[in-house]
């Protein structure tokens, strides 16, 4: 089996599955309480607070722990804009984010009257000047992702925060794809709120966190006093834990994840006869997702000749699981009518991808679709 969709989800790291059985077994109490358990399981919280802030060079009362990505990018959209509308009801996304962005977005717009401008991509990209022109005086919240899930694109996170500067929206950034794999500072770059799943570096699934620049937003879960009020709820200890083990295992090594993975793609596409496939990649983008069409070739199908060969790819995010459906992305950047949307599929690598997993892959496509070296 060779399981190539890793931006959908990672395998758990040995360390970081060492630390989660570690931690349930041996600090089982409420961070919460005051007894000896409590203060036990609470130092470890600590620590791993600690340890997630240093890698994003601020302070520990920076990080909200959630439940993944989603939670994160709910908790900053949401929670800001009905806490702050006093101050305007205007909001700026772009056509290509993740559903978890977008849904938040419909809600606020449906639910409490406020006015989403949905950036659309001009040449197959994004560009810091469509933010800036976008901006009007009622505008509380800008948010833009900082990699695509299904291409990889990378958007010019440094140039909005510096636009930014001088406005009073706050900025938010999906970073899921891309914390993990590559150097991030929300202060150098100007962001405001930074959302992170575990799942995506190699952590274990159902927790992540929000970097909070900004204190002044609603919380969504109501009960105790936890992460500093913003967030009710005992603490997953085990998974908090087992996160900041995976992300500080994916730090120490990212230069060198991230020339593998690079190397990987390089190795993928030379192998591939060039005549025989398109990118869909419409800018600098991370090397860890291939989002690749073959011309005439229904991904419907290419999809489930591979799994039956015993290969895991996606055409798009993981979180329409179930049903195949066009890519939204893939339809902002190319048009609806596009071959690009029946055609696509997405390749996503690990640095624990190997090139014999690739040449089957290779071997597998030159049976479907013929054309290969």
């Amino acid at each position: 089996m060779i399981y190539l969709d890793h931006a959908a989800t990672t395998s758990l790291s040995d360390a970081a599955l060492q630390t989660f059985i570690d931690i349930s077994k041996e600090y089982y109490g409420n961070p919460s309480s005051i007894h000896w358990a409590g203060r036990k399981a609470n130092s470890i919280l600590r620590q791993a607070r600690l340890d997630i802030a240093q890698i994003f060079d601020t302070k520990p009362e920076h990080i909200i722990f959630t439940s993944g990505g989603s939670e994160a990018d709910t908790l900053a959209i949401q929670g800001y804009a009905l806490a702050n509308q006093h101050k305007g009801k205007h909001l700026i996304t772009t056509a290509i984010e993740h559903h978890a962005v977008l849904h938040t977005m419909e809600y606020l717009e449906k639910r409490f009257g406020f006015d989403v401008t949905y950036i659309e991509p001009v040449n197959h990209t994004i560009s810091a000047q469509q933010i800036k022109e976008a901006l009007r005086p009622d505008t509380i919240l800008v948010s833009v992702m900082y990699a695509n899930n299904e291409t990889g694109l990378l958007l010019p996170i440094r140039e909005i925060g510096e636009i930014l500067a001088d406005h009073q929206a706050v900025f938010h950034v999906d970073a899921v794809q891309a914390v993990g794999k590559i150097a991030i500072s929300p202060q150098q770059l100007g962001i405001d709120f930074l959302s992170a799943a575990a799942h995506k570096f190699h952590g274990p699934k159902g927790v992540g966190f929000l970097y909070s620049r900004i204190p002044n937003f609603d919380s969504l879960i109501h009960g105790g006093r936890q992460e500093d009020q913003h967030r009710a709820g005992t603490e997953n200890l085990a998974g908090i834990a087992a996160m900041a083990t995976a992300l500080k295992e994916q730090t120490e090594q990212l230069g060198q994840h991230y020339q593998t993975v690079t190397d990987l793609k390089a190795y993928l596409l030379d192998k591939l006869s060039p005549s025989n496939y398109y990118l869909n990649e419409t800018g600098p983008s991370l090397p860890y997702v291939v989002n690749i069409g073959f011309p005439h070739q229904l991904n419907e199908q290419l999809l489930m000749r591979l799994d039956l060969a015993g290969i895991a790819v996606s055409s798009g995010s993981a979180c329409t699981a179930g049903v195949i459906q066009t890519s939204h992305v893939l339809e902002a950047l190319y048009g609806q009518d596009s071959h690009r949307l029946k055609e696509s599929i997405r390749i996503s690598f690990s640095h624990e991808t190997t090139k014999e997993e690739l040449d089957f892959l290779v071997q597998q496509l030159h049976q479907i679709i013929g054309g290969t070296q």
